[in-house]
Formats: C-alpha cells, sequence, structure tokens
C-alpha cells in the first residue's frame, strides 16, 4: 500500500462524506463504499437479493454503458492517492475503473454536481477481485466531490480518497475556530510513534468512541518522550488547548506539553502539564504570539483521544 494512505481519507462517512447518488444499486446498498473499518463477510448469508455484501454492487449489466457512484467528500481537499477494494467480491467484482473529480461550491444537487466539468484523476484501470488496488494522484487541484466509475458493473467494497484538507475558511472570517481540526485543514506532519494507532485521529470529528479512536504509542522503554506536530488550518493565535485522554484507564500519559512553531521560532504554548486518564482537560493559554504548526508532547508515552487547539487565524 502507497504511503499516500496515512493521510485522511476525504470520502470518509465519519468525516461527513456521502455517496449522494449511483447508476444502480440494486444487490448491496452504494452508502457502504465509504463506511469506516475493514469490509466484513459472512458466506451463505442471503437475502432477498442474494448473498449479502458490505459494500456497493450493481445488477448484470445488459446494455452498453458503465455503473459508477458519486461521492460528496466529507472534506474538500487535494487528493493525494485513491484505493478502490474489492474486498470478498470474487466472482463479482468489475473488471476495470476509473475515478474522476471536480469542485462545485456551496450545496449543489446531484444533477448540478454532474453536470459540472470533471478531471480525471485515475485512467480506465484493470482490477482484481478481493483485492486493495492503491493509485497515487499527482493532480494539484481542490475537489469536492469524486465519481467512482466501474466496467462494467459489479461489486466494490471500499473507496478510500486520501488527501489534505482545503476547506473554505472564509466562512469563519472574523470568528475563532479549531486550528487543529482536521475538517478545517489540519494535518499531523510528524509523529515520535504510531504502534496501536494513526495519530491524526486526535484532530478527528466528533468524541472517540474508543480508544482505537484516539492516538497511542508503544510502551517507551528507553529515554525520552512521544510527540507529534500538527499543521494548522492556517498561521493564528492558539487561545485553549483541549488535551482528552477519554477512553484511555490504564495508558494515558502522565503530562503534557505544547510548543508552538513559526519558522525557525518555538513558542511555549503550555508547559508541561499533569494528565489525568478518562478525562478531557481544558488549558487557557496565554500567548498572543501567531504560530503555523503545534508540537504536542506527551510524557514519557500513552494515547490521547483528541486534541483542539481553539483560536484565530492571523
Amino acid at each position: 500500500m502507497s504511503s499516500f494512505t496515512t493521510l485522511p481519507d476525504l470520502a470518509l462517512r465519519t468525516l461527513g462524506g456521502s455517496v449522494v447518488a449511483a447508476s444502480d444499486e440494486s444487490f448491496a446498498e452504494k452508502e457502504s463504499l465509504i463506511r469506516p473499518g475493514r469490509p466484513g463477510f459472512t458466506p451463505e448469508t442471503f437475502g432477498g437479493k442474494g448473498q449479502v455484501y458490505d459494500g456497493w454492487e450493481t445488477r448484470r449489466r445488459r446494455a452498453p454503458g458503465h455503473d459508477w457512484a458519486l461521492v460528496r467528500l466529507g472534506v474538500p481537499g487535494v487528493i493525494r492517492g485513491v484505493v478502490i477494494d474489492t474486498a470478498w467480491f470474487k466472482g463479482n467484482y468489475p473488471t476495470h475503473a476509473s475515478v474522476e473529480a471536480t469542485a462545485v461550491g456551496g450545496h449543489p444537487s446531484p444533477d448540478e454536481v454532474l453536470a459540472a466539468p470533471w478531471t480525471e484523476l485515475v485512467p480506465l484501470s484493470k482490477l482484481a477481485g478481493d483485492a486493495e488496488h492503491a493509485f497515487e494522484v499527482l493532480d494539484e487541484g481542490r475537489y469536492t466531490h469524486v465519481r467512482l466509475n466501474i466496467h462494467p458493473d459489479g461489486g466494490v467494497a471500499r473507496l478510500r480518497v486520501h488527501g489534505e484538507a482545503r476547506p473554505d475558511l472564509t466562512l469563519h472570517d472574523g470568528l475563532g475556530l479549531d486550528l487543529a481540526a482536521l475538517a478545517n485543514g489540519g494535518l499531523v506532519t510528524a509523529c515520535s510513534d504510531e504502534f496501536y494507532s494513526a495519530p491524526n485521529n486526535v484532530i478527528a470529528p466528533g468524541l472517540a468512541r474508543h480508544q482505537a479512536e484516539g492516538w497511542e504509542t508503544a510502551r517507551r522503554r528507553g529515554e525520552g518522550n512521544d510527540w507529534l506536530v500538527i499543521r494548522l488550518a492556517g498561521r493564528g493565535v492558539v487561545r485553549l488547548a483541549e488535551i482528552d485522554t477519554t477512553n484511555l484507564l490504564f495508558n494515558a500519559p502522565a503530562a503534557v506539553a505544547l510548543t508552538g512553531l513559526d519558522g525557525e521560532r518555538e513558542v511555549e504554548l503550555l508547559p508541561r502539564t499533569r494528565l489525568q486518564p478518562d478525562t478531557p482537560h481544558r488549558f487557557r493559554l496565554g500567548s498572543a504570539e501567531p504560530v503555523t504548526h503545534v508540537r504536542v508532547d506527551i510524557y514519557p508515552d500513552g494515547g490521547l483521544a483528541r486534541v483542539r487547539l481553539h483560536g484565530h487565524l492571523t
């Protein structure tokens, strides 16, 4: 799997993504394409339409053409790579697929999106059954929607659209916002350890339902401490930090520190401060200096459910 898969999945349902239209979904619903987690499968489980699949499956096409599904990204952004997963579809997968993208502002209807100009991100490519197919994307455009085209028909379990968020931040002019939030354009750009779970989880929307939905490191046996660096949505002044250890009962860090980064300049935002397990912590910050990144140091190791850095863009 390519390195772009470490970037957030911009189409994910938990980020607000939606499959807004499809040419057909006779056997299995289109909404499954952007569900979180690996596709499941139970053999010999039949419904009124046949074997039940955790994916999107169209009828056998008897006329010329191909099937397609239209996905609104949960967060608009620059797409770095696409994964088309045909897990469990062994005799009923498409032979080929392609992916296109477009950018439409506001809250368009599916018909308005389909009528927009489209850019090909992944050319028509051969697929195999029960396999993940990773396609790197070099296009630097910002997109709001993607269209998965399958040829001629069949089933796809998951569509992953990995990239960097580029939301419209003009909506926040004069207002405060979470500068670290993935949905606002934040991104974890460096991390000391991600043994148990991905560091970008800490800036995901909503609350973590269990510890796997946060960031957790391996047990540190040497000197030093674990850390991550968050690139903020834009250069800004951070006024309030939320450090959430919810669900981390016996593996929360003992303490945390926050350091703002602006080029070569470092700004202390929060000195080393004690944390409690399974607790949302909120800290008012005194610095009024703008920064572009924030380093989160945890001592010595452990996990965080969420990190929120509220402030104002400069």
